[in-house]
């Protein structure tokens, strides 16, 4: 089946890359899929890139690598050349046919936002569509919010199999959010202010997140079941608990890793995918992170046994 958005496999041909691109793909604003793409290539094929499907959708890059003198081409001609730095954000309008010249090597992190994803987030914050963003060519922008958000999925595009949904959900969403507002115009409408949840709601939100430690669940599914928006889900869940769902869950993760450590002689491996976790390795670093020892220090203190879990 042909990949219907500029990501991934799509991307990889575009810059023709010889294998498909990793990339994290959610689905939380309209159903409409939102995904990033880490593309490199430190010895690419050289010529002008592919040319993308024309479609009302946006792609977002942050530059991991300078590439200077970089020639862009819109609608099949040749604009201009500029000097693209690492750590600076570009945006483009997929409808303009965006492409470059490939004459050195790359290194990318794209942001896909269907014209949909843009217009749930105006939908939610009750305010008028976003007619188009700022995507000048060749301008870039000094965006830092983009790239600790890019920092954050780089790990994710790495370790797949450690990235539950809710953390993709959350951060392209803020990432969609903060694109809109930033590079949109967006204004919300003034109109009252929608209140958090209800303690049933919070009640079944932590349920139904708890019944699922592997984080298959997405905030949209959880979202739909309360009949809210993912985004005011999403900020009603963080000023209810203290922290967003995506961290609720591993908090969670943690206490029943806990549970099980008691069990004397259960292995550190056998915890960690009980209690969601990827593999031990991503146990201990969960682990480390939220108590500050590691799974096998804090086994032993609470035990007083001398244990061999590395």
């Amino acid at each position: 089946m042909t990949q219907a958005g500029a990501y991934g496999e799509k991307l990889g041909q575009f810059l023709r890359l010889k294998e498909a691109p990793p990339a994290l793909v959610t689905r939380s604003l309209r159903s409409a899929e939102l995904a990033v793409t880490e593309t490199r290539n430190d010895r690419p094929l050289m010529g002008l890139s592919g040319s993308l499907t024309a479609e009302d959708a946006f792609l977002v890059s942050l530059k991991l690598r300078d590439y200077p003198d970089c020639e862009l081409w819109e609608r099949g001609k040749s604009i201009m050349k500029a000097d693209v730095r690492a750590g600076t954000t570009y945006l483009y309008d997929l409808k303009l046919d965006p492409r470059y010249v490939i004459d050195k090597p790359f290194h990318s992190l794209f942001f896909y936002l269907p014209r949909s994803a843009l217009d749930g987030v105006a939908e939610q914050s009750g305010a008028k569509r976003v007619d188009q963003l700022d995507c000048q060519i060749g301008v870039g922008h000094d965006d830092e919010i983009i790239r600790h958000i890019g920092a954050a999925l780089q790990h994710g595009l790495r370790r797949p199999h450690e990235a539950n949904q809710l953390f993709i959900d959350h951060m392209m969403l803020a990432l969609t959010v903060h694109v809109v507002r930033t590079y949109g115009g967006l204004q919300a409408l003034a109109g009252p202010t929608r209140g958090g949840l209800a303690p049933w709601q919070v009640k079944r939100a932590c349920e139904r997140l708890e019944s699922d430690l592997g984080g298959k669940l997405s905030l949209q599914t959880i979202a739909s079941e309360l009949d809210l928006s993912v985004s005011h889900f999403s900020r009603a869940f963080r000023s209810a608990v203290g922290m967003p769902p995506h961290q609720w869950l591993l908090h969670q993760r943690v206490n029943a890793a806990k549970q099980l450590m008691s069990v004397r002689g259960l292995p550190l491996s056998e915890i960690a995918i009980s209690a969601g976790f990827a593999n031990q390795s991503h146990f201990t670093r969960v682990f480390s992170s939220i108590v500050g020892v590691s799974p096998a220090v804090w086994r032993r203190q609470t035990s007083g046994v001398s244990g061999t879990d590395a």
